[in-house]
């Protein structure tokens, strides 16, 4: 008979975790949960977000603009210079900005939003691979977005562009780091945090999101609250995920099912 009475559902105190953009609404909640349960939790964003947003005690930060190829590289450097092997990464870094229609919307609007998104996602698994297969069990979550599979509203073409691209990034990395390390994606809908406005360390935008319209096709009736991310987010770190990836789970409320 299996014991499962030793069966973690989240990551094993002392792991080394990295979460990158860990001081936006989602990666403080996520951060602070993971930093209670024990882990040695390393945190990469934007200085001005390091700033405006200090981390618990005993969590590392580290400067890193996602979008800069040698920013990534210095930041997973120091990672490395940290210990060797890294157990887990959580990216959370992508954002978007007003909600421009693609026929009226430029090429630098585009690619700045597809690059925030997609192309840091692209830098920031490059740099982590090495040190998630010394682990030998190595796990990375990526962040996509209900998005990512419906567009239900004008204005978001790249961002729902950049976020379908994560889902497939994600099935690459499963693929290309198999055994040693697991790729899944959290795909959140509508969560009450900076991101609404722009996203944290950015120049605030107005939103456009009709609340009201938006909880009309929300079966739970309210708008997810970053804590409401935490538990996929470790739980695909851990032990009792060992089995999972290449998926992409939706934590959205029923929204758009």
């Amino acid at each position: 008979m299996t014991d499962y009475q030793g069966l973690s559902l989240l990551p094993l105190p002392g792991s080394r975790l990295v979460v990158a953009g860990g001081c936006g609404g989602i990666g403080r909640a996520v951060v602070a949960a993971a930093a209670s349960a024990g882990l040695n939790v390393t945190v990469l964003d934007l200085p001005v977000s390091i700033t405006a947003h200090p981390l618990p005690a005993g969590v590392t930060a580290i400067e890193c603009d996602a979008m800069d190829e040698a920013s990534v590289n210095r930041a997973f450097a120091q990672v490395s210079a940290q210990g060797e092997a890294l157990d887990a990464l959580i990216n959370l870094v992508g954002f978007t900005k007003e909600q421009i229609p693609l026929e009226k919307m430029d090429l630098a609007e585009w690619d700045e939003i597809i690059d925030g998104t997609l192309r840091s996602a692209f830098l920031i698994a490059r740099a982590a691979m090495p040190l998630l297969r010394k682990s030998g069990a190595g796990a990375i979550v990526n962040t996509s977005s209900t998005f990512g599979v419906r567009v239900p509203y004008p204005g978001y073409g790249p961002y729902s562009v950049a976020k379908a691209g994560i889902i497939n990034l994600t099935r690459a990395l499963a693929t290309e780091g198999a055994p040693q390390v697991r790729a899944n994606a959290l795909a959140p809908g509508i969560v009450d945090t900076q991101f609404l406005k722009g996203g944290t360390g950015r120049k605030e935008k107005d939103t456009r999101v009709d609340q009201e319209v938006v909880l009309r096709g929300v079966p739970l009736q309210r708008l997810g609250q970053p804590e409401d991310m935490v538990g996929t987010l470790l739980f695909l770190c851990s032990p009792a995920a060992a089995y999972i990836t290449s998926q992409t789970i939706h934590v959205n409320g029923g929204l758009w099912s």
